[in-house]
């Protein structure tokens, strides 16, 4: 052959050429398609980093509350914020792990979702039971998702007094609900109103002192992102406005006006005017008022000195508080149990207390430390004897 293309293969070329123009042009608009869904459900970079900051805060806040619980230091990093869906979720989150719903009663109107990994959530509640964090091998159950449900209450309730300070408005949530959820599975019943749903995802790397380092997630709805933005928004205005007129400075006060000086009487005709120089103002005489006679004396004030009694100590007029009501606690001692303790609790337990038999009570106004006493019976009640006063 002398290396020619005959006819039918040009002709069987060209058509395949056209063939793929097609395709490319029909997977062009297919991706400009989804691109303009996909900016639809974005936020906007103002609203992005709003969202990235209140979380921020708010987990900071919820981080702290979470140390406490577990007795052990939890650190929170700097969050990123991104897109995500349910069926994206599942191709990132490998492992099973637990849903918890967190909705809001006041100051806001909808619901986020936290996501933990399962193995985070039993180190997390076997700390909170007292262990070590590493009695994890059981299987995750009702007790799990109890703990940890207390715990994002107690948590997401301090996130949510961080955030009224942002927006000036009470928030509040209702007790948080878990669901476990293994993404490698079909999604169940729980999640199905979720699906084809995008998300704002607002990701946090967590450490908890030797025993966590992972991932934690807070998925929020479109609308309940930009209205979180929005109330933050409308308070940073506010204040900003405030501000600006604060620092703008009052108006000069207007001089009042200066009565009308009296004219001078023409003098008379005969009399000859002497001549002013060009440009120069005339003064005018000025005429005040003959002093009339005023009966002036020294003001006559009463005494405030204070009255002294015969210790000389001045007296204080207790009698205005005589009748406001306090609250009188009688403690007969205190002592600490882990929750894992607690929930032992049936009829029956017996509690020490860190207070020896027989010794004095505490007897409490208003929670202050006040006396001491000793218990006595009056007729079939209790009461109390008061045997030391405190005296600061």
């Amino acid at each position: 052959m002398d290396g020619m293309l005959s006819q039918e293969e040009i002709n069987a070329l060209l058509g395949s050429m056209d063939t793929d123009a097609e395709d490319t042009s029909e997977n062009a608009e297919s991706a400009e398609a989804s691109a303009v869904v996909a900016d639809s459900d974005r936020l906007s970079p103002q609203e992005s980093d709003a969202v990235g900051e209140i979380a921020n805060i708010s987990m900071g806040t919820a981080a702290t509350t979470l140390s406490i619980l577990v007795n052990n230091r939890v650190d929170i990093t700097t969050p990123s914020v991104s897109y995500v869906t349910l069926d994206e979720l599942a191709e990132q989150q490998k492992t099973p792990c637990v849903f918890i719903y967190i909705s809001y009663k006041a100051g806001l109107d909808g619901q986020n979702i936290l996501v933990l990994d399962e193995q985070d959530v039993k180190v997390i509640t076997d700390l909170m039971m007292g262990g070590d964090g590493t009695n994890i091998d059981t299987e995750l159950n009702d007790l799990h998702l109890s703990a940890i449900c207390e715990a994002m209450n107690q948590m997401m309730g301090s996130a949510a007094t961080s955030m009224s300070s942002m927006i000036d408005e009470m928030v509040d949530i209702s007790p948080p609900t878990a669901t476990r959820v293994n993404m490698s599975e079909e999604f169940g019943e729980e999640l199905q109103d979720l699906i084809g749903k995008t998300f704002v995802m607002v990701s946090f790397r967590m450490v908890i002192g030797d025993l966590v380092d992972s991932q934690i997630m807070q998925l929020y709805p479109i609308e309940f992102a930009r209205m979180v933005y929005q109330r933050f928004e409308s308070v940073t205005m506010g204040d900003a406005a405030n501000e600006a007129q604060e620092e703008t400075p009052a108006p000069a006060p207007q001089p009042a006006p200066q009565p009308a000086a009296p004219q001078p009487q023409a003098p008379p005709q005969s009399a000859p005017m002497q001549q002013q120089p060009s440009g120069a103002a005339m003064q005018q005489p000025m005429y005040a008022m003959p002093p009339q006679d005023l009966n002036i004396q020294p003001a006559q004030f009463q005494s405030f000195a204070p009255m002294q009694n015969l210790d000389g100590i001045a007296p204080e007029n207790i009698d205005l508080i005589m009748d406001v009501p306090l609250e009188v606690t009688v403690e007969l001692g205190r002592t600490s149990k882990s929750i894992k303790e607690i929930l032992d609790f049936s009829p029956g337990t017996i509690i020490e207390l860190e207070k020896l038999a027989g010794e004095p009570i505490d007897v409490l106004v208003n929670g202050k430390f006040v006396a001491k006493g000793e218990v006595v019976v009056i007729e079939e009640s209790f009461g109390i004897r008061v045997t030391e006063i405190i005296k600061e």
